[in-house]
């Protein structure tokens, strides 16, 4: 599988890049419109270094694309028009809205279009399992807790348009919130959600987004989620996972680097394999690969993407009317 990477000077070009040698692909050609960015990336993982976007695109078999939200936007709808599947990183655009053009050219192009959100694959497929054994019972709810360090490493990583409002879309919410929103959807079937609250914390580090918010969900049959995203652990070098299903036979728990389960009916408790989250990125393009050899649709899709970044618009246009 020949890949093309778009937008290498994003913070998680690299992750993407080691996961497509992990998972037996090619780095075919890569792409950006920062000089030097597709040099040191070809220098760490091999290709060309493509002269324009268009370039880029030939003689491949999938693209993944990165940048700034306005910028994944165009660059995943060139991908799309040419025919090729790609996958996706977040947010695509600062509202909902900028997903439904690729929407309509992927249902147009029949083309393969997914989304690079990593945690929830291995909660998700515990989940089923559980659920297929009969042994998971009704959630009744969940937790999604995703809190970095300072904002500050944004602009250490020369990424620092992620603080402004106009090119992020958000803050902590619209950044790192979208994995858990994602999963609250995976969870109940994605339709008829209300957003019971949304708050943003007294602000800390001087920025023009949120340092902090947290959500709460209802799904039509009564399930709660509780989503946290913030910027506000006290290191630059680690943060704080910690995502929680709870159903009337099971608990669930992904704290990073350990998959714990409880159950009710057999009194046990314990662990399950788990991808550490920085080499989460190693699962999304394994299980993309995967998908696309057995033709089989996306594990989140633009659609399902277009429904968190619906979700959190609601939030944010509650915070606004509160202030």
């Amino acid at each position: 599988m020949k890949i093309a990477f778009l937008g290498v000077s994003h913070w998680h070009a690299t992750m993407h890049g080691e996961a497509a040698l992990a998972a037996g692909a090619v780095s075919a050609s890569a792409w950006d419109s920062t000089p030097g960015a597709a040099e040191s990336f070809v220098g760490k993982f091999g290709g060309v270094v493509a002269s324009s976007l268009e370039k880029a695109l030939q003689n491949v078999d999938l693209a993944v694309v990165m940048g700034r939200p306005f910028e994944i936007a165009e660059r995943g709808l060139a991908a799309i028009e040419s025919g090729l599947p790609v996958l996706i990183e977040k947010p695509v655009g600062i509202s909902a809205a900028a997903s439904d053009v690729l929407i309509e050219a992927t249902e147009r192009k029949g083309t393969f279009a997914a989304m690079a959100l990593p945690h929830g694959i291995g909660m998700m497929a515990a989940l089923h399992d559980l659920d297929v054994s009969g042994r998971l019972g009704p959630i009744s709810h969940s937790h999604f807790r995703l809190i970095n360090g300072p904002p500050q490493r944004y602009v250490d990583d020369d990424v620092s348009w992620v603080l402004e409002p106009k090119i992020g879309g958000g803050g902590a919410l619209r950044n790192l919130g979208i994995h858990g929103v994602n999963a609250f959807l995976m969870l109940s079937g994605g339709q008829n959600i209300e957003v019971i609250s949304a708050s943003f914390g007294r602000p800390i580090h001087d920025t023009e987004v949120e340092d902090y918010a947290a959500v709460v969900l209802r799904a039509a049959d009564g399930m709660l989620g509780l989503i946290e995203a913030g910027y506000t652990f006290a290191s630059m070098k680690r943060g704080i996972f910690e995502w929680r299903v709870s159903s009337r036979n099971a608990t669930l728990s992904d704290f990073g680097d350990r998959l714990t389960l409880a159950t009710l009916d057999d009194e046990r408790q314990l662990d399950l394999p788990v991808t550490p989250t920085a080499r989460r990125y190693d699962d999304v393009m394994t299980d993309t690969l995967r998908r696309l050899a057995e033709g089989l649709p996306p594990a989140v899709s633009l659609a399902d993407s277009r429904r968190a970044m619906a979700i959190i618009d609601q939030c944010y246009a509650l915070q606004g009317a509160s202030t």
